[in-house]
């Protein structure tokens, strides 16, 4: 398959970029507002193409398990729900953390807490970005904001994922997961052969091998001192990915005021709230986190002694804001601004709250 463009949701561009990956297994349930995730690829039946294993498990738990097996062989695995479903799925990931395995993950978020509603969120950001489950681990996280970079960011998280064989996710949510746009689906990657995959992943369980000891995947250790040096490299790990994978946008930033920090659909809107301001005469920027870990925390503290105040906008009661506060160590008001319940909010509310809360 070459390059081609399609108009494509969100979730199906991320079904399609996942055929094209060469991706080797998917393990998914379906939940509102992802499913056509899982959907899109029985509509195309990567299995008669590219040998690509498509199945509805009967679990979030199962699904998750089934991508901690395929992935402990050194497979391209990867699952997808959304948050209620991701809460249920959160042992397995700590699990494949913990056997530093290599997947992608995709959570398109939903309103909550609890069944919540089937209406878009961006309440899961602590449930990702600190861990979620338990122990001390990470995930790789992408915030996609378009059509384009659910397709792009399938590629990435998984290049990502085995680059430092840790899991990864993209963490959408339901505006970019329903929503509809052009979007440049890569060139076709083929499958790993076995012998590749003996090659550049020789941690895997590949079963018996003709002179060498079949490997154990697991993430159990019952002595303490063998698990504290197991989180000590777990965490050297951690701080090389936030010295080299950090990603953020910057929009208007050179002579900015004050500052909107969003992710995801957030920053699309928030970026109609700057081109308003800058009609109006106010000098506003947004910088947009892509990496919602590894956080830009360098980035926005960068912008602590230029601007006068920071408004972190997200579809949730306040959660990135906390890291953005973090980031500047109270040498500028960081304020936060969010609706909820799958309400979206409007630029000129953004902007509104940005008068009431910074600057009158």
């Amino acid at each position: 398959m070459s390059e081609e463009i399609k108009l494509l949701k969100g979730n199906e561009a991320i079904a399609h970029a996942a055929i094209r990956y060469g991706t080797d297994g998917y393990f998914g349930y379906p939940i509102t507002p992802q499913s056509e995730i899982m959907e899109t690829l029985m509509a195309e039946m990567p299995w008669e193409t590219t040998g690509m294993v498509v199945l509805q498990a009967e679990s979030e738990v199962a699904a998750i398990n089934m991508v901690y097996g395929g992935a402990g062989t050194g497979k391209r695995v990867m699952t997808s729900s959304s948050s209620p479903g991701i809460s249920l799925k959160l042992e397995g990931i700590s699990y494949i953390a913990g056997a530093e395995l290599p997947c992608l993950i995709v959570n398109v978020m939903r309103g909550g807490p609890g069944l919540g509603t089937i209406q878009p969120s961006q309440a899961d950001y602590f449930q990702t970005v600190k861990g979620g489950g338990h122990g001390d681990y990470r995930l790789i996280t992408l915030a996609p904001s378009s059509v384009q970079e659910m397709a792009d960011f399938t590629e990435l998280g998984f290049d990502l994922a085995f680059k430092y064989s840790n899991p990864s996710m993209i963490l959408a949510d339901g505006i970019v997961g329903q929503m509809m746009e052009k979007v440049v689906l890569p060139p076709a990657r083929p499958r790993k052969t076995d012998e590749e995959i003996s090659t550049e992943s020789p941690w895997a369980a590949r079963g018996k091998t003709t002179g060498r000891k079949p490997n154990i995947i697991t993430s159990l250790e019952l002595d303490a001192a063998a698990m504290e040096e197991n989180n000590l490299r777990f965490q050297a790990k951690y701080r090389k990915i936030e010295e080299n994978e950090v990603r953020y946008e910057e929009f208007m930033c050179d002579d900015a005021e004050y500052l909107l920090i969003a992710f995801g659909s957030s920053a699309r809107i928030c970026q109609k709230a700057v081109e308003t301001a800058r009609a109006e005469g106010m000098k506003l920027g947004l910088l947009r986190p892509i990496t919602l870990w590894p956080f830009p925390t360098k980035a926005i503290a960068g912008y602590a002694g230029r601007v006068k105040g920071m408004l972190s906008v997200e579809l949730n009661a306040g959660q990135m804001v906390e890291d953005v506060r973090l980031a500047v160590e109270g040498k500028v008001k960081v304020e936060h601004y969010g609706r909820l319940g799958g309400i979206i909010f409007t630029p000129d509310e953004i902007l509104a709250a940005l008068k009431e809360k910074l600057i009158n």
